[in-house]
């Protein structure tokens, strides 16, 4: 199209754009900025920027450089594609066309960087414009790519392949579409796979890395064409280029999750070569990608089987992956004593607040402990290698910079990878393992200790019953380990020796003396390392043993309380995270071991003294609360000394939250706070409150400033799900523990809580927790109708439409609508007479939901409360009567022989005559029942 630019304005925007990266002159580059700014008004400015872009030389107006040019046209690019990706729709069509018909022709520039800012440029178009915004780009690239004219250069057949590979990886879902009868991947893949034929290496590696990018969700398109793609692969297993064999690898193991009946037959040779590529020490992400294959095929229900031949080739090369190469071990080998110096802000990892969980009618609706949905950073998987996921057992290969990202790596997966392998062969595995094991545990070169150590933590789980015989032997060196003079060996001890935990702690006494009393006051003691790694992997490995152990550890809580007050006086900020966690894990598994005021006095004043350290703002405060709401929960009333301060803090941090979440609402230009602080204050009120003697639980309530209850109503409607599903927790036990300082406030809670029974308002998406937070809700109805009684009278219309949707929808979790069904039972007690004319209608999906409901005071007041409908409404039970009485039944002797005033058994027994009375053969109908209920049910009630 005929579009030229006005000379000043160029040399003007070039000069900006040079400037604009220039970091020579902090205050050249910030005016530039300014002046790009106020360029972005020009209708036009797409068009200068395209135009630079497009002009590999200096256009006559523009006095710069080659460098400094270079510059500009990056500036250039970087602009434009960022202002099609912000304002494409603004942009007016005739500057598309620009745009369009000049930036193709920079993939042909003799410069990688251009082609590639290029090739950014027409992927952003095609992906805000779609498919059918520019239909004759994919044509045009494969054109440039295929080179049938013989006229287009390496560089642009580079330079096209990489704009085409961008736009394969941004739109794979549009090019599996039909579009006028057509879908562009089906002309697209057997181009790929024609591209893998390339004299040009990089044109080979990114047709590659296009299907592979398509590959993950099996498009027709690509099933259709895996024969001639596995017969490409089986050309380029050789091809000189590592990059290729890279995708090459990526390749076979996509291939084999799609089709494995395509790769089986070929594996003697695939495990040969994939092992070749594994051992490619100059090329470690080559490496990577071929170890990998192991590690998913070992995960591959239809692939798993077919390693089982090849363990004894495998393995080994997995242990020998597992020894840090020669950068490593220059950059870890005598590591300082870092312990004293103070921690970086960088260096510290994010945490995240696990919201609590939904209340489960399983555990009687105690939720006590807030529910550990999702740990912090520094403990998260500290055992989940059989899942193929390496934990923090390895953190010390962070990049200066602190970036978790890179932190994935050839020693890792293999790690992984002989953990997968483990937990499918089990003894098959050792028995490769135990010969390397038995050379390299007692190595005179630390790399090889620490791999071999690194190899037997990652077989526990898989091989647990034949390293067993082993263990004491084992476990025995591994302690003298935890003071080797390398930390990183110490380090990766106190990891392996936490995934044996669960064997010691379970040993007999004699057994527990001798190896896990030396195992846990080993890793206590490492708790304590001059080296802060070696610290967290301490208290990572012995918060592992916490959980393992269990309430064995009771006995020496006095000892381990110690410990951790020591850890609290020496600790930096980062490690506070994981001392946490061990404090919390204490205190879920020995609870009231700890309800010793000597331990008391020595441990809270070690959490107090952080707890006024640690600002409103930090996020440190997540853990913080969350190990406070486990220490109430264990400590009970003798948590009441320190209990006022805490709930004061918890009223105020969610005031400030709700305040600043209003501002940013009504201020676009504001940061939303971190929903975490309301969540975990909330959770550890609900602790405090159920932790104290009622009377002073009611007075922290009851004087709370701003009131805890008008806050609770603004959390019960917050946006964010973890924050409601923990303030319906919290208002269900309110009900139960200060229910005169709630009752008040009921009205407009009721209101609330109705709302989001409302199914309609529930849109679940993946992996969140809307369905808890619903359950919560149920819940707190439940606790609520218990106290309230004939007071729900106004709300029981509403409560019933609400509860019976979840109870008659067939896709709600069972949970919900056990949940739901108990809440409507207890719903029941103060409120028989109103539901009764409905008992006709949710009767059979109350007795379905209730019947899988463990036999707990909930499920004994919820029936109790539903037989409190029957007897108002006996003749509406015609349907499901046989499957009521075999309910009954069913329920353990202290439910039906012992007529307790909060059971079920009297109102059941005057059920039982009204039945009676109606049918006519009463004997005989209760022949119908199966023999066993039948025979409790006349033993029970004398019938």
């Amino acid at each position: 199209m005929t579009w030229e630019p006005q000379p000043e304005p160029l040399r003007q925007l070039a000069q900006c754009l040079k400037d604009s990266l220039s970091g020579h002159d902090a205050s050249t580059q910030k005016n530039a900025e300014i002046m790009l700014k106020q360029a972005k008004t020009a209708p036009d400015i797409d068009n200068y920027l395209a135009f630079l872009l497009s002009s590999g030389e200096p256009p006559a107006p523009v006095d710069l450089s080659p460098e400094q040019y270079h510059l500009a046209r990056s500036a250039a690019a970087i602009m434009l594609k960022n202002d099609i990706k912000t304002s494409y729709k603004a942009i007016p069509d005739p500057v598309k066309d620009y745009i369009r018909s000049v930036v193709i022709n920079v993939l042909q520039d003799p410069n990688a960087q251009m082609r590639g800012y290029a090739g950014n440029v027409i992927t952003e178009v095609v992906r805000q414009g779609g498919i059918l915004g520019w239909p004759q780009i994919l044509s045009d690239l494969i054109a440039l790519v295929s080179n049938d004219s013989g006229s287009v250069s390496p560089q642009a057949q580079e330079g096209a392949m990489g704009a085409l590979l961008k736009i394969c990886e941004d739109n794979r879902r549009a090019l599996d579409k039909i579009y006028s009868g057509t879908r562009p991947l089906d002309f697209i893949v057997p181009k790929l796979v024609e591209f893998t034929n390339s004299p040009i290496p990089k044109v080979r590696a990114n047709a590659l890395a296009a299907l592979n990018s398509f590959m993950p969700e099996q498009p027709r398109a690509i099933v259709d064409n895996l024969d001639s793609m596995l017969l490409a692969l089986f050309r380029l297993a050789t091809d000189p280029s590592s990059e290729v064999r890279k995708y090459v690898c990526r390749s076979f193991l996509h291939i084999a999750e799609i089709s494995p009946e395509r790769v089986i037959p070929h594996m003697d040779g695939l495990v040969d070569y994939l092992l070749v590529q594994q051992r490619s020490v100059d090329d470690p992400e080559l490496a990577l990608d071929a170890a990998e294959f192991w590690l998913c095929a070992g995960e591959d229900d239809n692939l798993r089987s077919s390693l089982g031949p090849y363990l004894s080739k495998i393995v080994p090369v997995l242990l020998e992956s597992m020894v840090y190469n020669e950068d490593d071990i220059m950059r870890l080998e005598g590591e300082n004593e870092d312990a004293d110096q103070e921690d970086r802000q960088e260096d510290i990892k994010p945490t995240f607040a696990h919201s609590k969980a939904g209340r489960s009618t399983a555990t009687n609706g105690d939720a006590s402990n807030p529910e550990k949905t999702a740990a912090p950073a520094t403990a998260g998987d500290r055992d989940d290698l059989s899942e193929g996921e390496v934990d923090d057992f390895d953190d010390d290969d962070d990049d200066e910079d602190g970036n978790p990202e890179d932190q994935w790596n050839l020693r890792k997966c293999s790690a992984a990878a002989l953990d997968v392998l483990a937990s499918v062969f089990h003894q098959p595995v050792f028995e490769v393992t135990l010969p390397y094991l038995k050379d390299n545990l007692k190595h005179q070169e630390w790399p090889n200790r620490e791999a071999a150590v690194l190899a037997l933590g990652a077989v526990a789980d898989g091989c647990m019953e034949v390293v067993q015989p082993h263990l004491p032997e084992l476990t025995q060196y591994l302690i003298t380990l935890l003071n080797d003079k390398e930390p990183v060996v110490r380090q990766i001890t106190c990891w392996s020796l936490g995934r044996y935990s669960a064997w010691a702690s379970h040993l007999d006494p004699a057994g527990q003396q001798q190896y896990f009393e030396p195992m846990m006051d080993g890793i206590l003691k490492r708790m304590l390392d001059r080296n802060k790694r070696v610290q967290e992997a301490a208290s990572s490995a012995f918060a592992n043993l916490e959980e393992k152990a269990g309430s064995q550890l009771s006995p020496y809580c006095a000892v381990i309380v110690r410990q951790f007050v020591e850890c609290f006086a020496r600790y930096k900020d980062r490690n506070m995270f994981i001392l946490y966690d061990c404090v919390q894990t204490l205190a879920e598994h020995v609870g009231p071991a700890l309800k010793n005021p000597e331990l008391v006095d020595l441990l809270m004043p070690a959490l107090i003294q952080r707890w006024n350290k640690v600002s409103d703002r930090s996020r440190e405060m997540f853990p913080l609360l969350e190990c406070l709401s486990y220490i109430a929960s264990a400590l009970g009333d003798l948590f009441a000394p320190f209990a006022r301060p805490i709930f004061t803090r918890c009223i105020n941090i969610i005031h400030q939250n709700l305040e600043e979440y209003f501002v940013a609402a009504n201020n676009p230009g504001f940061d939303e706070p971190e929903k975490d602080f309301l969540v975990t204050s909330l959770d550890l009120m609900s602790a405090i409150i159920q932790a104290l003697d009622e009377p002073k639980s009611t007075e922290l309530v009851a004087t709370s400033q701003p009131n805890m209850l008008e806050l609770l109503a603004y959390c019960m409607k917050d946006p964010n799900n973890d924050v409601r599903q923990s303030a319906y927790a919290l208002l269900g036990d309110c009900a139960i523990y200060v229910f005169p300082q709630l009752q008040p406030f009921l009205p407009s809670l009721l209101e609330i809580l109705i709302s989001q029974l409302d199914l309609e308002n529930l849109v679940p998406e993946v992996e969140d927790n809307s369905f808890s937070v619903v359950n919560n809700a149920c819940w707190s109805v439940g606790e609520i109708a218990m106290r309230q009684k004939e007071g729900m009278a106004p709300y029981v219309e509403q409560l019933l439409q609400r509860l019976a949707t979840i109870l008659f929808n067939g896709k709600m979790p069972m949970s919900l609508n056990e949940n739901a069904a108990i809440a409507l039972g207890r719903l029941g007690i103060g409120n028989a007479q109103a539901l009764a004319p409905h008992l006709g209608t949710f009767a059979p999906f109350f007795i379905n939901a209730i019947k899988h409901v463990d036999w707990t005071d909930e499920k004994g007041h919820a029936l109790k409360g539903f037989i409190y409908i029957v007897l108002c409404n006996p003749q509406a039970m015609e349907q499901c009567l046989l499957e009521f009485f075999a309910e009954m039944a069913s329920a353990p002797r202290v439910f039906l022989s012992s007529p307790e005033v909060d059971g079920p058994a009297e109102p059941f027994s005057r059920a039982l005559s009204q039945y009676k009375n109606m049918i006519p053969d009463f004997d005989s109908f209760l022949h119908h029942l199966p023999p066993e209920k039948e025979q409790a049910l006349r033993q029970a009630y004398s019938l």
